[in-house]
Parts: structure tokens; C-alpha cells; sequence
């Protein structure tokens, strides 16, 4: 009896885990719903499964969301033995510690349900890419050249081609440039044994080309390289000595080797934009491999989410940020003058640990106040502005600009002759080093009065930089301030009445 019972509740217990392994993963958008509940399911029921590792709210997963639906319905309609899924990693932190996930977002290919060993896919942007990946894993990872005919088709694919050029295409080294397609897949590959073309770029030795237009650009000649070696060489020449920020190239300019990157924020509709633009590209010559030259049109409307990022306005340009993609701490080039000698000292001042952060704020001065000009910085700036017993007057200024040095006397000049005057302040405050939530609307130097109201105004000031002509404007700005300071108090004593009134009705 005691044996029946036992075989009874063995059987149930295979039925119960059969059933289990047929329960269908919830899905959406032809994604299966991952969990620690149905992960072990999933690798069992798909011999391949792709997963995408995610943050849903995080800025960095949002596009790879996007890249991975695309990826899902390409599949679906190909009818591919490839199934993705995807886990939400906030809400599923057990799984993603178990499955030893620490980068997010990420994308692990598992194979013949084996969880402790997947295969990571280093590309991760675009959909096409990710779909390029997964083929090139089935082979071949790259085209074969056997003429002129195939090459000229080859490099026609894109601006940037991958050509291997190998005496043997059996052989080991061949097998190098073979992985590394796999991996570096948002390029096209091709390889050659052909004499001809050998001879074509003048070439005896086992070599990868990378040909630009049609053009031999860089060589590397393989002998014992490593799969490393050749990664690198390729993400280090795939760009040109100064890359255009745009929706084509950002993806490579963020996942580049090279963590350094200068950008240099410019209308290219300027009429110095071609000396400027040709001097930047001769710099970036003397620092590849060490930094990265980026160019951001300012004038281009698709670009304002990168400028909002480094908080530089259209009005502020030209101008020149560094910025590590390790720690995203921010460098500006303390210099009105785009020349080859200023870029090159920024660039080395800043490799030999020498360039002092942008901060959004310095600290505060220990006698800020105590001076006839006040010095704000980024952290007192908004109280003393925006003080509404005070009629404030500004000077935005950058400290190695001609212009902005020009006015600092004159701004001495303007606190004395006001100094007797308890209800005006002259400040000044070096924007270069300060982020500020006002509006300039030009260039610096820049000046403008913040008038004694409640309400938050700032008036500029656009006339002649001379002292009477900025007292007048002052002293008209300030009688008009005192009339509307007036309104403002009628209008709040009103709602005070109003408010007590209807609190005595309540009563």
C-alpha cells in the first residue's frame, strides 16, 4: 500500500512539473515576459533565446526597447528559431543577481538552455545591428571576395567597409577576423584571398583595409594580433578625424573605445564655420586614439537634446566641452580662440590631469558681498536675483573673453556711484563657470536688471556701454518697478481680505 502511495505522488509530481513545462510565457509585442517564475520554462521550451536585460524608466533602455521590438517582429516574420525575451530588472533584481546581470541594458544570448554560460551581444543600439549579430553567428560572418566585381558590390554596402585580405582562408588567423565580424556587427566584412586585389592596394601581407568611399583609409597588418587587437584598431579608425553628431552617428560615437571626446558646439551656418571646422579636424589629428573630435550643428533642431545636455545654447556658440563617458565630468576650453595652439593645450591639459571640471556652481566666495560689485556664483545666484526688496543689476561675463574684461571697470564705476543706495546691487557673475536658469538670449558679456517686484522679471539691457546711459536705463527701469511693486501689494492685500473673509463665512 505504502508503494502505491508513493509511485501515486511521484506521477502527480511529473505530471504537475510536465504541465508546468507547457504553460505558455506571457508576451508582449512578440516578446516573452521573463520572471525568476518562468526563466527555467523558457530556456527549456527555446533552444536559442535572446534576452534583453532592462531598466523601463532608465534613458539608456528606452532606445534599446524600441531596437529590441523591431528585432522581435523582424524574427517573427522570418520565422526564426531565435525567441526573445525580456526582464524588467526592477522588478526582477533576484533574477538578474542569480544570472549575474550587473550591466543594464544588456542582451545575453542563452543556447540549449544552459543559463550559466550565455553569449553577451555587444551591439545593442540598433535593431539592424542585433539582427546582423545573430546572423553572422550562423555564418558566414563575412562576405566572400573573389573579384573586382564582388569587391566593388562589397563597398558599395557602406561609407565604411571591413576588408581582410589573407593568403590562406583556412588558416587560424582567418578565424580571428571571422570572430570579429561576429562582434562588430554594425559594419559589413569581407574577405579575400584574390591575388588581384592583393595586388590592387599593394598589399603581400595577411591584412585588414578599412576602405571609406571606395578608398583605402587604414591598414593593420594581422601577423599575431589578437581578436582584441583587431576590435580595436577597427572602433578606433571607424570614425573620421572629426565626426558630425546626428542620429547616424551617435550610436558610435557613444559605444566608441575612445572615452575622450572633444565636442565642439557650432552653427555651421557661420561664416567662420570652415576655418574653424578645418583647424578642429587638423588638431584631432595629433590626438587620435586618445580623444575623440565631435562637431554638434547648433543650428540643427535634432540636436537639442545633446545641447540641453551640456547646457549650451545657440547663442552660446562656438564653443568647446570635454567630456569622459566613464564619469560624464564636463571641461571647457577657457579661450574665445578656436586656434590649433589653444585646442592642442586644452587637450593635453586635460590628458595630463591638469583641466579644472566645469562645475555647476563654484563655491561661494567667503567676502562675496563685502566688495562694491558683488561676485555671485551658481549657488547664491537665484536668492540675490531674485530678491524682491532689491533692484539687481548683472553683468554675465566669461573671464577670458576681450569683451567681458572690457566692462569690468565700468562695473566698478556703476557700484560706487550707487553705493549710497541700500535698494540697488551691482553684481557680476562668470557664466563660463556658473550654470544659471535665466535666459540670456545673447552673447556674453551680458547685462541685465532684476527690478524690486514679486514677480520674477529680468529687463535687458541692450544700450551703449557707457555709465550714464546705463543709470538712465536703471533709473526708468526702477520707477516703473516701484509703480508695478505698488499694484502687486493692492493685489496681495486684496487676496489677504479676500481670504479671511470667506474663512470667517466657514466659521
Amino acid at each position: 500500500m505504502k508503494t502505491n502511495v508513493v509511485l501515486c505522488l511521484s506521477v502527480c509530481v511529473y505530471l504537475i512539473g510536465a504541465l508546468d513545462e507547457k504553460e505558455s510565457i506571457p508576451e508582449e509585442n512578440n516578446i516573452l515576459t521573463l520572471t525568476k517564475n518562468n526563466f527555467r520554462r523558457a530556456l527549456k521550451q527555446h533552444d536559442r533565446l535572446l534576452v534583453h536585460f532592462y531598466a523601463p524608466l532608465s534613458s539608456q533602455s528606452l532606445g534599446t526597447i524600441l531596437e529590441f521590438r523591431k528585432v522581435a517582429s523582424a524574427l517573427k516574420d522570418a520565422e526564426s528559431a531565435v525567441r526573445l525575451g525580456g526582464v524588467d530588472v526592477n522588478k526582477e533584481k533576484q533574477l538578474a543577481a542569480s544570472l549575474n546581470v550587473t550591466s543594464v541594458p544588456s542582451l545575453l544570448l542563452y543556447l540549449s538552455g544552459d543559463k550559466h554560460n550565455p553569449v553577451y551581444c555587444p551591439v545593442l543600439k540598433s535593431s539592424s545591428s542585433i539582427l546582423t549579430w545573430l546572423k553572422r553567428r550562423d555564418g558566414p560572418s563575412a562576405d566572400i571576395i573573389s573579384n573586382f566585381t564582388d569587391l566593388e558590390t562589397f563597398m558599395d554596402e557602406d561609407e565604411l567597409v571591413v576588408l581582410g585580405l589573407f593568403k590562406d582562408l583556412e588558416g587560424d588567423v582567418v578565424k580571428v577576423f571571422y570572430e570579429v565580424a561576429i562582434d562588430v556587427a554594425d559594419l559589413p566584412f569581407g574577405v579575400t584571398g584574390s591575388l588581384e586585389i592583393f595586388s590592387k592596394y599593394d598589399i603581400s601581407t595577411d591584412t585588414v583595409l578599412l576602405i571609406r568611399k571606395h578608398k583605402p583609409d587604414e591598414q593593420f597588418e594581422m601577423d599575431k594580433s589578437t581578436k582584441e587587437d583587431l576590435v580595436e584598431f577597427i572602433r578606433l579608425h571607424e570614425m573620421k578625424l572629426v565626426t558630425e553628431y546626428n542620429g547616424m552617428t551617435a550610436s558610435k560615437i557613444l559605444n566608441s573605445v575612445v572615452r575622450n571626446h572633444l565636442l565642439l558646439f557650432i552653427n555651421k551656418a557661420d561664416e567662420g564655420f570652415k576655418d574653424i571646422n578645418r583647424t578642429f579636424e587638423t588638431t584631432a589629428e595629433k590626438f587620435r586614439g586618445k580623444v575623440l573630435f565631435v562637431m554638434v550643428n547648433v543650428n540643427e533642431t535634432r540636436n537639442g537634446r545633446i545641447m540641453e545636455y551640456f547646457r549650451v545654447r545657440v547663442e552660446d556658440a562656438p564653443v568647446v566641452r570635454m567630456v569622459n563617458l566613464s564619469n560624464n565630468v564636463q571641461f571647457q576650453l577657457a579661450s574665445d580662440k578656436f586656434d590649433k595652439d589653444s585646442l592642442s593645450e586644452f587637450c593635453l591639459n586635460y590628458l595630463e590631469g591638469k583641466a579644472k571640471p566645469k562645475l555647476q556652481s563654484e563655491p561661494i566666495p567667503e567676502n562675496w558681498d563685502k566688495q562694491p560689485v558683488k561676485e555671485l556664483v551658481g549657488m547664491n545666484f537665484e536668492k540675490v536675483a531674485f530678491n524682491y526688496d532689491k533692484n539687481v543689476i548683472i553683468l554675465f561675463y566669461a573671464p577670458w573673453s576681450r569683451e567681458s574684461r572690457v566692462l569690468f571697470p565700468l562695473w566698478e564705476e556703476l557700484a560706487q556711484h550707487f553705493s549710497e543706495n541700500e535698494d540697488i546691487v551691482v553684481a557680476e557673475i562668470d557664466v563660463s563657470a556658473n550654470d544659471i536658469n535665466v535666459h540670456l538670449g545673447e552673447k556674453y558679456p551680458s547685462i541685465k536688471l532684476f527690478p524690486a517686484v514679486y514677480a520674477e522679471r529680468v529687463v535687458p539691457y541692450s544700450g551703449k556701454r557707457k555709465l550714464k546711459d546705463i543709470v538712465k536705463f536703471m533709473e526708468k527701469e526702477i520707477k516703473k518697478a516701484k509703480r508695478d511693486r505698488a499694484e502687486e501689494e493692492e493685489l496681495r492685500k486684496q487676496y489677504i481680505n479676500h481670504h479671511k473673509a470667506a474663512e470667517k463665512e466657514e466659521l
